[in-house]
């Protein structure tokens, strides 16, 4: 299932609370971002395992916190795979795959 994330405080809840967590930034007027999101969706079924997502237009403070905590460039879409809140993988736009995602969680 994905979740969505609206503040900071969800967010360092978020990776507080597991061990290991995708966290998805998604554009709601981007194509490239809703066939990432699909994509991204897909993974996250096919797993049986819940993912977290924001949408950058209503989480722009959020957004912008991620990428000052994580030292990484914004840009959306974008997914992060965080392992002991740190990001061990990261990647952007039509590299969001189910194939890449599971090579990331692997």
């Amino acid at each position: 299932m994905v979740i969505k994330l609206n503040s900071i405080e969800q967010f360092e809840q978020t990776i507080q609370q597991h061990d290991k967590v995708f966290v998805m930034k998604h554009s709601l007027t981007c194509p490239i971002s809703l066939n990432a999101y699909d994509q991204y969706n897909n993974f996250l079924y096919e797993r049986d395992m819940d993912g977290y997502y924001l949408t950058v237009q209503e989480a722009r403070e959020l957004s912008n916190y991620i990428a000052e905590k994580t030292g990484i460039s914004h840009e959306s879409p974008q997914v992060f795979y965080f392992v002991d809140q740190e990001v061990v993988w990261h990647d952007s736009h039509n590299h969001i795959t189910v194939s890449s995602l599971s090579a990331a969680e692997e």
